[in-house]
Order: structure tokens, then sequence, then C-alpha cells
């Protein structure tokens, strides 16, 4: 990076990283004064439950002083709530810490620890999943993501992984510009809720939601409420005229008809348990996005889906999940018993299955517009703490990548080095040749990575980028197989058939290729690389191969103007090796493994 890049990057950094500091200071001192009240509380508890037993003590032949001991149970009692809403507060206050110094970090580059990583979103078969980094440790998603709910994790990396429509890249592009600036609102949704992560697996409440509820028999309802009825009477009259004799007949009458509809309750009970993990954080969520005054269209979009008629989702979300808490109650061991004689649990399965009939088609919609706010939250988070990244813009006429100053989002201010690239119908081929260790793979990584932020509706690393609708491929990480019998060179001429294919389609291919066919001859690398690129090149798509082989930057002769060679390159000073990571034109001239095998301490020989 040019120093007056660098200078102006550490300007706007110091916005974003004064803000987190300043609330962090903040916080930190509420915290304290938290902490001295809940000791305070704690000793005070401990006083007046001494004073009050040893007065009990006292006044133990005195009955009638013993109602003087009112006033101290009831300042107990006072203490024990006014305790516990400050130990809520400085577990609320926790969790806003945690999102101030995880936006710290990101900026200070020590995130690599934190946060989600998004293994289960990894497809070796992907596209680029793996070659860029998009999900796994010091991935691009465990840098983005701010979520809070499966929800919103699932959103984000389906953004990551499909390119969207240009519409929806500007529409996504206008909420983050909405929300980047609101970091007390991304605060309130990344401290909502007691749970790290929620429990809610979208797909099983959808299911849910939309599927035929099981208690629907009218007999059944009529029964276990007749039936619990007369159990409760019975009770009384054996309380009343000392008879068990038809409380035991109707326990067990109501033990053989729990029995019958045993099977029935646990699968409807199962449904509502499965798909009800930890619902409060989304009602939380919910209440956030119905409240907020939004200018963003989409995001206005979102609060106008979720009006229902009667009631706000969240109230909704909230009343189902006070359902699903009560019902998961009925395994505990004095619930059971007697759930047996009332079935307090079938009625509260009525009342969940009643919920879902009314509720229920809109799950999918209430979950997507959660996901959708959390993604556009994690987003805003990364414009907000770069307020220097510029947005992209997109052109119908392509293809087109043409980037100003582009590097790297994940590599900290200071390690990278800006660099300009542009390829269009014109100038289609790339053909990067340079030693080893002088930024190839990274810069092409930069360029892939860039170009996923882009169409995802993130800003991007670099000073300007304009871009046409592209569908991103790479070959950096191909991996051989043992279990799977494949070898490496195998498994990159798949993914080059996979890469060739996606060329067939109507949108065109940005492809990343890193050492190109080296598990072979180089007369055959040679020749196959020139096929393969060729292929690529007449079906619109643009790309770079980076290489050592220096007979492959003969390639753009053969390529009639649409391929260009360009180099990173290395010196000498001294015994060592230095690198500037500056893209040059033309084909490379050094060459460093034979200094690198001596560097080690191989005695190669010149």
């Amino acid at each position: 990076m040019n120093p007056a890049s660098e200078s102006e990057s550490n300007g706007a950094r110091r916005s974003a990283a004064a803000e987190y500091e300043f609330q962090l200071q903040t916080l930190s001192r509420l915290q304290a004064a938290a902490a001295r009240r809940s000791r305070l509380y704690g000793l005070s508890k401990l006083a007046i439950a001494i004073l009050t037993l040893l007065a009990a003590g006292f006044l133990t032949h005195h009955l009638q002083g013993l109602l003087i001991l009112i006033i101290p149970v009831a300042a107990f009692f006072v203490l024990v709530v006014l305790h516990e809403r400050t130990l809520e507060g400085i577990r609320y206050r926790a969790r806003v810490i945690r999102f101030y110094e995880d936006g710290l970090a990101r900026l200070n580059d020590s995130w690599h620890s934190r946060g989600e990583t998004g293994d289960r979103f990894l497809d070796p078969a992907h596209p680029y999943a793996r070659d860029l980094d998009i999900f796994g440790p010091a991935s691009v998603f465990q840098y983005l993501s701010t979520t809070r709910t499966r929800a919103g994790e699932e959103t984000l990396a389906n953004w990551l992984l499909r390119d969207a429509p240009i519409q929806e890249t500007l529409a996504r592009q206008a909420a983050v510009r909405d929300l980047a600036p609101r970091f007390k609102f991304r605060e309130r949704i990344a401290s909502a809720g007691e749970s790290v992560r929620s429990g809610v697996h979208p797909d099983a409440l959808i299911a849910w939601g939309k599927a035929k509820s099981i208690l629907t028999s009218p007999i059944t309802r009529i029964a276990t409420s007749a039936l619990a009825l007369f159990w409760i009477l019975s009770i009384a009259a054996w309380i009343w005229w000392g008879s068990p004799l038809p409380a035991l007949f109707l326990s067990l009458l109501n033990f053989g008809y729990a029995h019958r509809i045993a099977a029935r309750l646990d699968r409807a009970v199962a449904g509502i348990e499965k798909a009800a993990g930890d619902l409060q954080l989304m009602a939380t969520v919910l209440a956030l996005l119905e409240r907020e005054p939004f200018t963003a269209p989409k995001l206005m979009d979102l609060q106008q889906a979720l009006r229902c008629e009667g009631i706000c989702p969240s109230q909704a979300i909230r009343k189902l999940a006070r359902l699903a808490d009560l019902i998961e109650s009925r395994h505990s061991l004095f619930a059971r018993p007697l759930d047996l004689v009332t079935f307090w649990s079938a009625q509260l399965v009525f009342l969940a299955e009643r919920w879902q009939r009314r509720f229920g088609p809109e799950l999918q919609v209430w979950i997507g517009a959660v996901g959708e706010l959390e993604a556009l939250a994690s987003l805003s988070s990364f414009a907000f703490g770069h307020p220097d990244y510029p947005f992209p813009q997109f052109v119908d006429a392509g293809p087109r990548f043409d980037a100003e100053c582009l590097a790297h989002p994940l590599l900290p201010i200071g390690k990278a080095v800006d660099n300009d690239l542009c390829l269009d119908a014109q100038r289609q081929l790339m053909i990067l040749s340079g030693p080893n260790m002088a930024g190839k793979s990274t810069f092409i990584r930069a360029v892939g990575v860039n170009a996923v932020l882009a169409q995802c509706g993130a800003p991007v690393r670099a000073r300007r980028l304009t871009m046409s609708p592209l569908q991103v491929a790479a070959s950096i990480c191909i991996l051989d197989s043992l279990s799977g019998g494949v070898s490496r060179f195998y498994a990159e001429i798949r993914r080059l058939k996979m890469i060739a294919d996606l060329a067939q389609g109507t949108l065109p291919v940005l492809f990343l290729l890193d050492e190109l066919l080296s598990g072979t001859n180089s007369h055959d690398r040679l020749i196959g690389t020139e096929f393969v690129l060729r292929e690529l090149v007449e079906h619109s798509a643009l790309g770079i191969v980076s290489t050592h082989d220096l007979a492959l930057t003969r390639i753009p002769e053969t390529m009639n103007g649409r391929a260009f060679n360009s180099h990173f390159e290395d010196q000498i000073e001294g015994e060592a090796l230095i690198f500037d990571y500056t893209l040059k034109p033309g084909v490379v001239q050094t060459s460093n493994a034979l200094k690198l095998m001596r560097a080690i301490g191989l005695g190669v020989l010149e």
C-alpha cells in the first residue's frame, strides 16, 4: 500500500476504533460500579438473613413478637429483586463489551481466535469457497460475521456462496449504508438474549410451521380436559370426605388414557421441542427490526413483510417460546407423574398447535427477515470499521473487472500492497509469473475475495472497483484424497472441467488459477493450459493464471491481444531476498528457488 493510501486508511479506521474504545471505557466503568453494587447487595442479604435468624431465635417464646420479622423478610426479598436486576445488567453489559471487543479486534488484526468460523457451510465441491478461504479458521466468514442466530449465519453464508442480481446487490448496498452508522442498533442485536448462539434450527422451525397438526381430534381435547377435571374433583372429594377410591379409580383411568395418546403426544411435543430451541433471541431481534426507523428500501420492505394482523411477530414468537419452555418442563422428575393424570402438557400442545395453524405459514418470512437483518448488520459492521472502502459500481455491459489499488481485505494495514487490475472484453486473460513467495497466490485471492464481497453487497478493499456480474471460480487449493483414491492432478482437472462447464452458462466466469496443471510434464502442461484458457476466453470468461513455468508466458502471443503478461519479482539485498509485492507488466526475469534452498541450509550449487 502506498504511503498516502495507508495514511488515509489509518485515519478512517481511527474513527471506528476510537468509537469502540470509548464505548468500552464507558461500559467498563458501568460494569465496575454494578459489580460494587452486586457485592453490596450480597453482603446486605447475608447480614439481614443472619440478623433475622438471630431475632427469630430470640423471639421464639414471644410468638406475637415474631410479626416484627415481616420487615426484615420483606427487605430481604426487595434486595433479592434488586440484586437479580443488577446481575442481569452485568450479564447484558458483558455481551455488549464482547461486541465492541470483537469490533476492535477486527481493526487490530487480533480477530483470528474470535467468532464462528462457518465450517459447516464449507463444500469442497463449491467453485471457490475453499480456494478463497470463505469458511474456516481465519476466513472471510469469521471476519465478517456478527450474527447470533442460525438464520443469520445461513443467510450470510448463502450470500458469500452465490452471486446476486445487480438490483439485489444494489439494494443490499443501500441497506448496509443505512445500517453502518447505527452501531447502537447493531449493539442491541449482537447483545440480545442470554445464549452466545441461538439454538433455533430454521429449517426445522419452518417445517414444523408448515406441518399438519397432530392432536387435532376434538375427542382428544374433550377427553383430556374432562379426565383432568374429574381427577382434581376426586382429590378434593378425598380431602373432603376422606374416601380415596374415586381418586384411585380416576388415576388408573387417566394413566390408561395417557398411555393411549402417548405416541401422538410425543410426536407433537418432539416437533415443537426440536423446532423451538431458543426463540427468545429471535423474538428480540424481530422486535428491534419492527421498531427501528429505516430509510433503505430493502430494510423497509423487511419491516413491511413482518406486518401481521392483530399481533406483532415478536410478540407471537415470544408466546411460542413460553409455550415451548413450559412443554419442555414435562421431562422433570416432579412434573411427569402429574402430567399423567392432569394432561397439562397436552393442553399446552393444543395451544401450540393453535399457534401453528395461525402463524405457522408466516414463520418462513419471519425467520428470513431475521436472517437478512443479521447478515446486513454483519456487512454494515465491516463498512463502519472501514469507511475508506468504497462500494463497487456495477455495469451490465461485460465481462469486466476493473480495480484500482486493490488489496486482500483480511490482510492488516501495513502488510497489504495495493495493485491495479483491468480485465475486460479486450484483455481477458493475465498470465502472472514470478518467483516463490512474491505474492502471486495472495493477489489472485485478493481479486476473488473482493469480487465475492462486491456481489454480496459489501464494500471492497480498493480505491475503486467497477465490475459486471461474474461467476467466480478458482483452482488454488486443490487437495488429493487418499480415501477417495484421487490424485491432485485428477482433482485439478475435474475442477477445470467444472469451471469450463460454468463458462458455458449465461453469466461470464471470473477464473483464478494458481500453478495450473503443475502435476504433469512441461510439454503436456503447455498444451493443456493453452487449450483450457482458449476455451474459457472464447466463452467470454475473464481470469488470471499464475505460473512458475515461463513456457506458459508465451501463451499471450497466440491470443490475438486478448491476453497479457504481468509479474511479481524479488530483489537481493546482501544475503536477503526482498519482495515489494508490486504488480509489473511483462514476464519475470528472476528466480529464487535455488536461493531459498541455500538460505535454509541446502548446499545447492550454482
